[in-house]
């Protein structure tokens, strides 16, 4: 679609300076370095901080990144990496399922923007990840940078789907027993 413009939003600001975690699968490293080039320059951009953690593959980010989110203090992820498509059908679930997870993690509050590229080509994930092109790492940045400003507006993460422990009262209490 020659001439088809794109329109982006502008970085949101904070009065408190978000910190973000990005995650990153360096296995074509010369990508990785994009992409987390771009990331870093964007977060600063906004007045973040940023903490930066590798992984072995495109698979575990959403796992390194479900950990943090429990685990750390962190106001969103930024998810980083490059799956070039083989001769298998291994790309595919590479792409479907780490893409499948950062959804679901997104979907519980966790602020996340998704840099992971899925291309045909090296030469594809080159223009995707150069900072200088697209900038697929500075824009997977913003996007986790909007979700924090839209989770502060709203009044902060009211955690995340799933179970919880629940104390003794709680058990009493929905068994129909009294506080007393």
């Amino acid at each position: 679609m020659a001439g088809a413009s794109h329109h982006i939003l502008p970085l949101p600001r904070f009065e408190k300076p978000a910190k973000l975690l990005i995650v990153v699968a360096p296995y074509y490293k010369d990508i990785a370095d994009m992409l987390v080039a771009g990331a870093r320059a964007t977060i600063e951009a906004a007045g973040g901080t940023h903490e930066l953690i590798e992984v072995p593959g495109a698979l575990e980010v959403p796992s390194a990144i479900g950990q943090a989110w429990r685990m750390a203090n962190f106001d969103g992820f930024v998810a980083l990496g490059c799956v070039i498509r083989g001769e298998t059908t291994h790309y595919d679930t590479v792409c479907n399922d780490s893409s499948r997870a950062l959804t679901l993690l997104g979907l519980q509050g966790c602020c996340i923007g998704n840099g992971i590229l899925t291309v045909e080509t090296h030469e594809q994930a080159v223009v995707r990840a150069n900072p200088e092109h697209q900038d697929k790492g500075g824009g997977a940045a913003a996007a986790a940078l909007h979700l924090i400003a839209l989770q502060r507006r709203w009044g902060g993460s009211k955690g995340s789907v799933g179970f919880r422990p629940t104390s003794d009262e709680t058990i009493q209490l929905a068994r129909g027993g009294d506080r007393a």
